[in-house]
């Protein structure tokens, strides 16, 4: 079993959806599809209840947070209970495009830990150019999770790893430019590190310009293998026996 912990294939982001997951199953892929907002939501309950290799991740991320209201907050803490949720996510902040609303993406932030927290769920966290504001914030409440597709500091990611987090490690790694990620996790113990493919973006360098898929995600084990300097059939057991701890799969 391989496990893809973070990923969007659903009908408003892939309009193959459903093939892909089939085409995952058949490849023992398990897939944790992370909602955003109310209607992607919907979706990955949908799909978490009809195929087994899917489970739900529920969420309000940043592009949320200016028109997010009660009546929404109420709808996820509802929507948490569902037995097929495994973690709240994609939550989390982003200043990359946009620092005038930080105050508001942190807000919804700290609400949605704090709906990990009343559900005791794990967290599946998106930090963009925002990551001492993420650590300060997480460091604050008593939750565990995922740091997705983590592109930070090696020292970065050792702090979050003791807050009780695993690091998210997708399709850039692979890209021939990026060496700063290949130098960050072999400063990282493979014992803390989950594989994911934020389907469908982030595509490895192998299908660049193309939509990823979660059939992708052994490009992304095969450069661990490589960087690890261990076989790739180790990688494997090693990181879905983090995502099976973490997420009680």
């Amino acid at each position: 079993m391989i496990i893809d912990t973070h990923c969007h294939i659903y009908a408003s982001e892939m309009e193959n959806a459903e093939e892909i997951i089939k085409e995952s199953a058949k490849s023992d892929i398990h897939i944790i599809l992370n909602g955003t907002d109310p209607q992607s939501n919907l979706e990955v309950l949908e799909l978490s209840g009809k195929y087994d290799n899917v489970h739900a991740a529920l969420g309000y991320l940043y592009t949320f947070s200016d028109d997010v209201t009660e009546d929404d907050i109420s709808l996820l803490d509802e929507q948490l209970e569902n037995e097929n949720v495994v973690a709240v996510g994609e939550i989390g902040l982003d200043y990359y495009l946009t620092k005038e609303n930080k105050d508001k993406q942190k807000e919804l932030f700290v609400k949605m830990i704090g709906l990990a927290e009343k559900h005791n769920l794990p967290v599946i966290v998106h930090s963009r150019k925002s990551m001492q504001d993420t650590y300060d914030i997480l460091k604050m409440h008593d939750v565990a999770g995922s740091m997705h597709c983590y592109l930070g500091s090696a020292e970065m990611a050792q702090q979050f790893i003791k807050l009780g987090f695993y690091i998210g490690i997708a399709g850039p790694i692979t890209h021939t430019n990026n060496k700063k990620t290949r130098k960050m996790v072999k400063n990282i113990d493979v014992n803390h590190i989950l594989v994911e493919t934020d389907s469908p973006y982030l595509a490895p360098e192998q299908k660049r310009g193309q939509k990823n898929t979660s059939l992708n995600i052994n490009y992304i084990i095969e450069k661990l293998a490589h960087e690890f300097d261990i076989g790739k059939d180790d990688v494997i057991e090693i990181t879905t026996q983090n995502a099976k701890r973490l997420f009680k799969l």
